[in-house]
């Protein structure tokens, strides 16, 4: 076993997670199992200034959070017991997991820039996971378009025309907000669906970012699968399957996680991006793939692990404390 670790989670309140889906709450476990000590904290508690935690360092620059010790347990109702909150350096943890949900809005780019400051091995440092630049600079569904031989056609732009072209050409397709998560916002247009230009309308009166818009595959009918990566190598994968009276597959809007193995393809399509993931310390990632084709890598808050448990016994988490770990030692 390793020697004890500091782990502060930066994530969502604790008290309201579902411990029988939640990925954080899974590696939470797996840490607390290996000994090491665990602390939770919000986002928007995190401060950066000078001597914010210790005035006699009131040169140094620090990061600083509203940190409650927390033991956890897989009990319904009680599953978690916390310490007094304190507020404590950043730089004092071995551990940061940034683990909070997106939207990834300029807040959530704020904090990454934030975790820059402590991001690292050694004294004043804590292994930031995954790394907050690279977190910064690979949003889900533009970290994908790096990669367009192993896309569906797919098109990310303002230009309304040129979306009216794309579905000309395509016929059915699928409109996302670039930024959004869990399937919010996602909508299928067919060909002769006429919504389209009111879509298009209502989106860009609320918003100034581009769309996503990518080919319908009827292969996802069949699932969606998550891919969980671990430092840029496969460790197993779940199908996420759509309820049927949605043509959306991910679970928080009604799809039915499946036991599904992976095929040549997907482990092909692992090979190509496992080195950029493993050179840019995104140690948890979580890819989509739907028929033969990747449609998202997210780097954010990846989940799946409970169930990867459950269908395959794959202990998910404790590949990633493994990974975690030997980084930890190795430096």
């Amino acid at each position: 076993m390793a020697s004890s670790l500091q782990v502060a989670v930066q994530m969502d309140p604790l008290e309201h997670i579902n411990i029988h889906g939640d990925s954080t709450f899974a590696l939470m476990l797996e840490a607390q199992k290996r000994g090491h000590a665990l602390y939770v904290y919000e986002v928007n508690t995190l401060a950066l200034g000078e001597g914010a935690a210790e005035p006699e360092q009131s040169s140094k620059t620090r990061v600083t959070a509203l940190m409650r010790p927390v033991t956890v347990r897989r009990e319904e109702g009680n599953h978690a017991t916390f310490g007094a909150p304190m507020r404590q350096s950043l730089g004092d943890m071995d551990v940061v997991l940034m683990r909070q949900d997106p939207p990834f809005d300029m807040a959530y780019i704020t904090a990454t820039h934030m975790l820059d400051h402590v991001h690292g091995i050694g004294p004043g440092k804590a292994l930031v996971v995954n790394d907050p630049r690279w977190v910064r600079d690979s949003p889900e569904k533009l970290l994908v378009t790096h990669f367009p031989d192993l896309m569906p056609p797919t098109l990310v732009t303002w230009d309304i025309e040129q979306i009216r072209a794309f579905r000309a050409k395509w016929h059915d397709i699928i409109v996302k907000p670039l930024f959004g998560n869990g399937g919010s916002g996602v909508f299928r247009i067919r060909e002769d669906d006429q919504n389209l230009n009111a879509l298009l309308e209502m989106h860009f009166a609320r918003s100034r970012e581009p769309l996503m818009i990518q080919r319908y595959e009827p292969a996802v009918t069949a699932g969606d699968k998550r891919i969980i990566l671990v430092d840029g190598e496969p460790v197993g994968a779940i199908n996420r399957v759509p309820s049927g009276e949605d043509h959306r597959s991910n679970m928080h809007v009604g799809g039915v996680a499946k036991q599904i193995g992976l095929s040549a393809r997907d482990r092909e399509i692992c090979t190509a991006i496992g080195p950029f993931l493993k050179e840019h310390g995104l140690i948890f990632v979580g890819i989509d793939v739907i028929g033969q084709y990747l449609t998202e890598i997210n780097v954010t808050s990846p989940t799946g692990l409970q169930e990867l448990e459950r269908f395959d016994g794959i202990n998910g988490a404790g590949a990633i404390w493994n990974c975690i770990e030997r980084k930890l030692h190795a430096a």
